[in-house]
């Protein structure tokens, strides 16, 4: 990595742990989610200190997948990190995505308010599970669209759209007779209606989780993401960055759940002698620096594959599982190793706990991701014997 990437870093640390943890106990975040006004408060200091949405460069070209993780981890030192710098999730990879497949004019009417930090967006592709619509199979879509003239009328539902609730940006997927498509919507719109926000074991995101009804929605024509019936194939695109990129995120704060574990560990007297030199107690801090060490050189990998061009989509799943379940273990020997402090909120540890739990499941649970590359092997198995 360059001095300049490293520099950056310092920079994105210094603010997160000045400016940003003072505010973890300010009572503008509930169980949905902090409020769109800390939000903003938050983003005018990143702003002042120069590190809104530090990934993507002035002239909106972004930073290498290597130089991307340098940056994100540091933001995730502290839950309101991402929403501070502007590379939370969705609006991270929704902004990777625009940048990517966007016209000249969507970018210019959707991306630049959301990399202004002016605007959040969400991404509506999950639907219920009890309607039997899409969720880890993406194919099981049943939000319709159909061409009405000028504009495309889309009608359906959706569940577990993160930030929905307070989003100006929304990019809908639903299916044509050609396949899946992807359109770019202005919101709040009359005919995209919140039904309820879903009580979820996370509350970092604002807006939290919402089922959506979506009625008779109409669209121009040129708010179409591509052409139609390549919904999936840009969905690909935003894949394995989106993914790797929550690997980021959450390793910066099982970082910090790891510190104030080790800090309390350190001071705490138990037994005669500080909780550190309980030899059960030390060996966790000592499993949590391994786990956090190969997460990190997981994302390194991973990242440096998506930097050659590749999609990377079997190299993310492998980091997905890898990350996701180490931090998992990190986090779960964070409040372990606190007892009754670890599971009060105290500290962020239990956030981290709820927030990495849910982790495992975003962006694909880990048995998806293992199947997936199951179903790879065989392939590859099966090219080898010819």
């Amino acid at each position: 990595m360059s001095h300049q990437d490293d520099s950056l870093a310092a920079k994105i640390e210094a603010f997160v742990r000045a400016e940003v943890i003072p505010y973890e106990k300010d009572p503008r975040t509930g169980p949905h989610g902090p409020s769109d006004e800390l939000v903003q408060e938050l983003r005018d200091k990143a702003r002042k200190a120069g590190v809104l949405t530090p990934h993507i460069l002035p002239d909106g070209s972004h930073l290498t997948q290597r130089e991307t993780a340098k940056a994100l981890i540091k933001t995730g030192l502290s839950p309101l990190g991402p929403l501070a710098c502007n590379t939370m999730a969705p609006d991270e990879g929704n902004m990777y995505l625009l940048g990517k497949v966007g016209s000249s004019e969507q970018r210019s009417r959707f991306l630049e308010p959301l990399v202004s930090g002016k605007a959040r967006s969400a991404f509506f592709m999950t639907e219920p599970a009890d309607a039997g619509g899409a969720g880890s199979d993406p194919s099981m879509m049943q939000t319709t669209c159909r061409l009405d003239g000028n504009h495309w009328v889309i009608n359906g539902r959706k569940k577990f759209i993160t930030g929905a609730e307070g989003a100006k940006v929304g990019i809908v997927m639903a299916k044509s007779n050609d396949g899946a498509c992807m359109f770019l919507v202005d919101l709040p719109n009359p005919a995209i209606r919140t039904v309820r926000v879903l009580d979820t074991i996370d509350s970092s995101m604002p807006g939290g989780h919402a089922e959506i009804d979506i009625e008779n929605l109409r669209v121009p024509a040129d708010q179409m993401l591509g052409a139609s019936g390549d919904g999936f194939k840009y969905a690909q695109i935003r894949l394995s960055p989106a993914r790797l990129s929550h690997c980021m995120r959450w390793l910066g704060l099982a970082i910090r759940a790891n510190e104030i574990a080790t800090d309390y560990a350190c001071r705490r007297q138990a037994f005669g002698k500080p909780l550190v030199d309980h030899e059960g107690v030390g060996f966790m801090l000592a499993e949590n620096l391994i786990d956090l060490k190969q997460s990190e050189l997981m994302i390194d990998w991973c990242a440096g594959v998506l930097d050659t061009g590749s999609l990377g989509t079997s190299e993310s799943s492998m980091a997905k599982v890898a990350v996701s379940e180490a931090l998992m273990r990190v986090a779960d020997r964070c409040v372990q190793v606190m007892g009754g402090t670890g599971v009060s909120s105290e500290t962020i540890v239990e956030q981290a706990f709820r927030e990495i739990r849910a982790f495992r499941i975003y962006d694909g649970p880990t048995e998806v991701h293992k199947w997936s590359l199951a179903k790879k092997i065989k392939r590859d198995w099966k090219a080898g014997q010819h």
